[in-house]
């Protein structure tokens, strides 16, 4: 994937989750919609912002031959990126919507349940319909 389809894909994937995640957490969680977008939005800009940052940082650690790290590095680099969302993330939701820890702790796992199962489906989606190859390809060359 060149940086064009990358970011298109990062873009798709995150309006795509917004525009279910901002409703069904406003029921849920009995919030005004906009103030689940502006989180919402917040915590897009936030992750991708992050996943940059933490890349970096566990590539230089542990070396950039992504083939050769083992299993255990790998649940490393997932504890450490989703706990490092976790720890920055959490306060900062709770503080804006006015809820306890324990409730947005809550709010947290229920989106993290949501996007596993949503990056599953969306990136075999997007593996199998190519969007981007089929309206965009043509405008590179």
């Amino acid at each position: 994937m060149q940086s064009r389809e990358r970011m298109f894909h990062a873009v798709s994937f995150e309006l795509i989750a917004m525009a279910f995640i901002v409703p069904i957490s406003a029921i849920v969680m009995k919030q005004n919609s906009a103030d689940m977008l502006l989180v919402s939005f917040a915590l897009s800009v936030f992750a991708v912002l992050w996943n940059y940052v933490y890349n970096l940082w566990f590539d230089r650690l542990f070396g950039a031959e992504r083939l050769a790290r083992t299993m255990f590095i790998r649940g490393v680099h997932v504890c450490g990126f989703e706990g490092g969302m976790l720890i920055i993330t959490i306060p900062s939701v709770s503080w804006y919507l006015g809820l306890t820890l324990v409730d947005t702790l809550m709010l947290e796992a229920g989106l993290l349940a949501f996007l596993f199962i949503y990056t599953f489906i969306f990136n075999w989606l997007y593996d199998v319909y190519q969007p981007y190859q089929k309206w965009f390809a043509n405008l590179a060359h």
